[in-house]
């Protein structure tokens, strides 16, 4: 017995290919579409959706593929920033754990002691030295604060050079 027999389901019959027939699968593409097939009966309807679709697609391309490049550029310049300032705090880091390091004996303690808070050891004298003051360099005009300017000025310019004679 053959197989065709056994079952009630009719197999189809097997059709020439297309290409045999003279035409493809998709069509002809180089015959007009008619009328009442097309999309719009307008070509210039058609024209200006075909450009509007253009842009929009053009504008998502962007939006997908030139913005995310801008950001990308401006990521690698904050890096290199953000490189910068962890490599400072880095370093701050390396001087406050020498800093604490030091605390740790005991003349780092006598030493912030007397630094800090003014600490004396017993038998110790302490003596403040203030710098003084900067003179006033502005003074009014007139007989007495004339002569004081022009020492100002005499001393500011420094010594006069030696001439040969």
């Amino acid at each position: 017995m053959s197989r065709s027999k056994t079952t009630s389901i009719r197999r189809p019959k097997i059709e020439a290919p297309a290409s045999k027939h003279g035409s493809s699968r998709l069509g002809d593409i180089t015959r007009s579409i008619p009328i009442e097939k097309r999309v719009s009966r307008r070509p210039k309807f058609a024209l200006f959706a075909g450009v509007a679709a253009l842009i929009v697609v053009g504008t998502m391309a962007a939006a997908v593929f030139v913005l995310p490049i801008g950001t990308w550029q401006d990521q690698d310049v904050d890096l290199v920033q953000r490189q910068a300032q962890l490599d400072e705090l880095q370093r701050v880091n390396g001087q406050l754990a020498a800093e604490v390091n030091r605390l740790k004996t005991d003349d780092g303690v006598r030493e912030a002691a007397r630094e800090e808070i003014g600490f004396v050891l017993i038998g110790e004298e302490r003596t403040s030295v203030l710098p003084t003051p900067p003179l006033p360099t502005e003074l009014p005009d007139g007989w007495p604060y004339n002569v004081v300017n022009e020492i100002f000025a005499a001393r500011s310019a420094g010594p006069a050079p030696a001439t040969t004679d």
